[in-house]
């Protein structure tokens, strides 16, 4: 390996969490970084100051350039849209590995919180809160000036800061609600289900028109128990479906294999011992990188 390919590759784990955050897709992330690693290679090392500043404007550049092209799909798209689920490990969790920086901070609250705000919102919020990119060289990437980059930023941050939860469990608490909510499900236990889950639950389901799916996020614990009972009593073989636990996108949840050979992703969102968010990915479109795990 080359001096050129190692320094890129020291910086390709955070390139790949800046494409994911910016795209919300993993396989579309390796393709922006493959494009920038296709870049780097053809790029004047003397105009190169800093490496990981050049890369991330790359990047952060073709990712925007990508979202025009994906505007018109995400506006067609049938039903919640759920960013392509990373799964990272089964619970209770291993020692990290050595460099998982771009796995961390990858939740669904905070990815829905991104696809909410423009791509120049996203973009300069990224650059600059998670990967310490000043503002002058983010101006450079979005063609705008140092105060309107800073405005961009603190607006996304303001959006961001209402989305995330204000009261973290710990990974211990989440497991065993996630273990606790599974055995509610499977053993038709709706008492068990309204206690775990928050008056104002949402349940998000994304089966992109492709797998069948509610077409609306359900809200309440009420309707929330009365849609997984539903699902229970209607899925062919639900009792032979196998659970296996994971964090997804950083979560408590489940890879799930049914009986035909398809797969879904479970996520649990917990605040106060309760499940207050249920994210449940279907659409096989975002689930062909973890056939091979499954």
């Amino acid at each position: 390996m080359n001096h050129d390919t190692q320094a890129f590759e020291r910086h390709r784990p955070r390139l790949l969490g800046l494409a994911y955050r910016m795209l919300g897709s993993l396989a579309e992330a390796e393709d922006m970084v493959q494009e920038a690693y296709l870049r780097w290679h053809g790029a004047d090392r003397g105009a190169v100051a800093e490496p990981f500043a050049y890369l991330a404007r790359t990047v952060s550049r073709l990712c925007l350039d990508h979202l025009k092209s994906a505007r018109a799909r995400r506006e067609t798209y049938v039903g919640p849209w759920l960013p392509e689920p990373v799964v990272d490990s089964p619970w209770p969790a291993p020692a990290p590995a050595p460099d998982p920086d771009w796995l961390h901070d990858v939740s669904y609250a905070l990815m829905l919180a991104l696809e909410r705000l423009s791509p120049l919102e996203r973009a300069a919020f990224l650059l600059h809160d998670v990967f310490d990119v000043e503002f002058a060289e983010i101006a450079g990437v979005l063609d705008r000036s140092e105060a309107a980059c800073r405005q961009l930023a603190t607006r996304a941050r303001e959006h961001v800061r209402e989305a995330r939860p204000r009261f973290a469990v710990s990974a211990e608490e989440g497991n065993r609600l996630a273990q606790a909510f599974l055995a509610a499900v499977q053993g038709g236990d709706t008492d068990g289900l309204m206690r775990m889950l928050a008056k104002d639950a949402v349940l998000l389901s994304d089966g992109g028109g492709k797998r069948l799916a509610a077409l609306n996020p359900i809200l309440g614990a009420d309707k929330i128990t009365r849609f997984l009972m539903g699902v229970r009593a209607k899925a062919e073989g639900f009792e032979r479906y196998a659970y296996r636990p994971a964090r997804v996108n950083g979560l408590p949840g489940f890879l799930v294999s049914e009986p035909d050979g398809a797969h879904h992703t479970m996520a649990f969102d917990m605040a106060g011992g309760r499940v207050v968010g249920i994210y449940v990915v279907l659409n096989p479109d975002k689930l062909a990188l973890l056939q091979a795990v499954a």
